[in-house]
């Protein structure tokens, strides 16, 4: 049965905008968990515009399911990774000037470099998963590198506004999904997920999880929190495997 990830992310913006201590992204995770999320997905970028670095430590050491660190390819979030030991790195692209995450990470022609950058955290036992497009060249690369998983990026689906647009993406992602398990990938999705353009992935088989955070967040406005996740784990509890 797939999973859900929820990503806290967006509370950790909501703290930053006034830069005081509330709301705690600590607390969101925790809450998340015991509403039926099984993994806790924290992006520390570069310029630190949410989560910060005791959010990461805090979470590590309160988790009680697993902790999927998201993070751009640099050395510096490496030795983060190392010293942190989540159980899942996923390694993002990253642009300062962008709102949030724009597209997947390009593999191709990055095969050794990537390799070696994960090694480290693979000798440590730290899954690794790599967040690209729903591409066969970005999947064969994906492989190459030695990742356990891929996450499909699904904005472009998420973002298309004609119907006949959004059916050319959600073909390609579900192509992508095939495509990754022939050869032997585990696969998530990502980005941009709600709770009515999810429903498109119902009978998709092959799909470990789903990691999905502003939809669950900017619910939890109106709903709580609580429900809001349970809400999201309770749908995905009715696709298939």
């Amino acid at each position: 049965m797939p999973v859900l990830c929820v990503n806290v992310d967006h509370v950790a913006t909501l703290r930053q905008a006034r830069m005081g201590i509330e709301p705690e992204p600590v607390t969101a995770a925790y809450m998340a968990e015991m509403a039926g999320a099984v993994g806790i997905i924290m992006h520390l970028r570069e310029d630190r515009r949410h989560v910060q670095d005791r959010d990461i430590e805090l979470v590590r050491k309160t988790c009680n399911t697993r902790l999927h660190f998201e993070m751009a390819a640099t050395d510096e979030m490496q030795r983060i990774a190392l010293d942190v030991d989540p159980e899942t790195v996923c390694l993002v692209p990253e642009k300062r000037e962008e709102l949030t995450t724009e597209g997947g990470l390009n593999c191709v022609g990055r095969e050794q470099e990537l390799a070696d950058f994960l090694a480290p955290l693979h000798e440590k036992g730290v899954r690794s998963s790599l967040f690209i497009d729903a591409d066969k060249a970005q999947i064969e690369a994906a492989k190459n590198i030695g990742a356990e998983f891929i996450e499909i990026h699904t904005g472009h689906y998420a973002d298309a506004k004609e119907f006949g647009e959004r059916q050319v993406e959600l073909k390609k992602i579900v192509e992508g999904v095939a495509y990754a398990r022939e050869l032997g990938l585990k696969v998530n999705l990502g980005h941009g997920l709600n709770y009515r353009n999810i429903l498109a992935f119902r009978n998709v088989p092959g799909i470990s999880e789903y990691s999905i955070g502003h939809s669950i967040i900017a619910r939890s406005i109106y709903v709580g929190l609580d429900r809001a996740v349970r809400d999201m784990a309770d749908l995905i509890r009715t696709f298939v495997d």
